[in-house]
């Protein structure tokens, strides 16, 4: 006589085997994610967001600033603008001097 699971037990071991394919696709996506973020931080990094040619950094009173070299704008990284904010007056404006044309 042939043995034959009591569909409890076969919605049990099914309940499982998608667990485990549920979490195998998981992990499958999440590397696929981490490697399309390696590659776009490859592509994009040190590239002007706005015309996509090199950024050329400058290091004024040790504020890192990003300045395009083809449309010359001007990008700050994180904590930077803040660094900028507390420069006194006359600070200030050779800083932006330094970025004129």
């Amino acid at each position: 006589m042939e043995w034959k699971p009591s569909e409890k037990e076969e919605e049990y071991f099914a309940r499982l085997e998608f667990e485990k394919r549920k979490k195998l696709e998981a992990e499958r996506q999440a590397k696929l994610a981490e490697e399309e973020k390696k590659r776009l931080k490859e592509l994009h990094y040190m590239k002007c967001p706005k015309c996509g040619m090199e950024l050329i950094e400058i290091d004024y009173r040790n504020i890192k600033v990003d300045k395009c070299s083809n449309c010359e704008g001007v990008w700050l990284d994180a904590g930077e603008l803040e660094e900028v904010a507390k420069l006194e007056k006359g600070t200030l404006d050779k800083f932006f001097r330094v970025f004129r044309k």
